[in-house]
């Protein structure tokens, strides 16, 4: 993959990324801080971790080899505005595991700080009003209902706007001008088997979904893969999931039952597919700890790729992926999207709400539009997405 384009940063105080360490780190802090009753040992450490982000320096616990395995050792003793935004977001939430005390020993090894926020969104109107949707979705024809449902998945939080079908053309085409690049026509080819790449052949189709937020974003994610296996359009999912909590909202092993055993308790037709398909193997769980490596895609273990290459299609969800995808750098906007990803081991497709910087595959009549309409705020407002294949 080239990488001539430079690698996003936190210095410049009018950025979107030293926004993120000055304001939305300390922040979460105090919602951590708030929705568990911590002790007085995590407590401080979590005040100590707040002080240090933003008037200290980055530095790494001597008994936590992760900071070998994916050589960030090396930045100790620099200004945590100073790093890289992808690894400066990740050694923060590292660090703040450590803090609660995630890694243990003791009484907090293995809780997940996020989670009274996961499971709050499964507990909202919101969600409700999407599962009683799926049943009006269920009447609908079996294209229309795939394409709501990768709508659904692509938006996420506002997966609600996936679950109607929308037959007046004005609705139609109001959606659609959100995405900057769409793809759409091609995925459904590859997700319906029309548009066969390489990977499992003539024989057994599967899927690897990379999955993105927990709570009320999986749900969507987990409704695709079900209509997918259900109607024989794969026979294999593979869902690659974080091996402990990273970002904040990011998807685990633990999430994933969460929503699926919602779905079941909803009494959904859905929820008890997944059910099945987890028991019996047409969906399998990955977790591998590249998933929490403050790097891209290209630098992806030979284990990986090889998991990634026996598939039919790989479908990276959410911002985050997309920048290990691309590449977390600024690229011009016009830089082909099959370009940047040329090194994936297999067809691979993007379905992101764009939340930060990073943006490839635009034509230049898209990119001058929407910086007339919005200036650079159109990158990271999450009010517009996209839909990118390469096969």
């Amino acid at each position: 993959m080239p990488d001539t384009a430079p690698v996003i940063r936190c210095d410049d105080p009018t950025s979107f990324p030293h926004s993120v360490l000055a304001e939305r780190h300390p922040a979460l802090i105090r919602k951590v801080q708030d929705a568990t009753p911590y002790g007085p040992e995590q407590r401080r450490a979590l005040d100590e971790l707040l002080k240090n982000t933003l008037h200290g320096t980055v530095e790494p616990p001597a008994d936590d080899d992760w900071w070998d395995t994916w050589n960030v050792r090396r930045h100790a003793g620099r200004s945590w505005f100073s790093l890289p935004f992808l690894v400066a977001e990740s050694c923060f939430y590292r660090q703040l595991l450590r803090a609660v005390g995630h890694f243990g020993p003791g009484p907090w090894q293995g809780t997940d700080p996020f989670r009274p926020f996961k499971l709050a969104e499964l507990d909202t109107p919101e969600a409700a009003a999407e599962l009683t949707a799926l049943g009006t979705l269920a009447q609908h024809p079996l294209p229309d209902q795939l394409k709501a449902l990768l709508h659904g998945s692509l938006w996420g939080n506002r997966a609600d706007l996936g679950f109607r079908i929308q037959t007046a053309e004005e609705d139609a085409t109001a959606a659609d001008s959100q995405l900057v690049a769409d793809d759409s026509e091609s995925l459904m080819s590859l997700l319906t088997g029309a548009g066969r790449g390489a990977g499992a052949g003539a024989g057994a189709r599967t899927l690897c979904l990379v999955a993105d937020n927990a709570g009320r974003e999986l749900i969507p994610d987990l409704l695709l893969i079900d209509h997918l296996l259900t109607h024989g359009h794969f026979d294999r999912a593979v869902l690659h999931l974080k091996p402990y909590p990273y970002f904040v909202s990011d998807a685990t092993t633990a999430d994933t039952l969460d929503a699926v055993r919602h779905l079941v308790a909803a009494k959904t037709d859905a929820g008890h597919r997944l059910w099945s398909a987890l028991s019996d193997g047409r969906i399998v769980l990955r977790a591998h700890p590249f998933s929490c490596a403050p790097l891209p895609y290209a630098d992806m273990p030979a284990d990986l790729r090889d998991d990634f290459a026996s598939a039919d299609l790989t479908l990276l969800k959410g911002d985050l992926n997309y920048r290990r995808l691309v590449g977390d750098r600024l690229w011009p906007p016009t830089t082909p999207f099959a370009e940047v990803t040329a090194y994936f081991p297999g067809p691979v497709a993007a379905l992101r709400t764009l939340k930060s910087d990073v943006i490839v595959g635009l034509t230049a009549q898209k990119e001058a539009a929407l910086v007339a309409a919005e200036g650079q705020r159109w990158r990271t407002s999450g009010t517009r997405a996209l839909i990118q294949v390469r096969v």
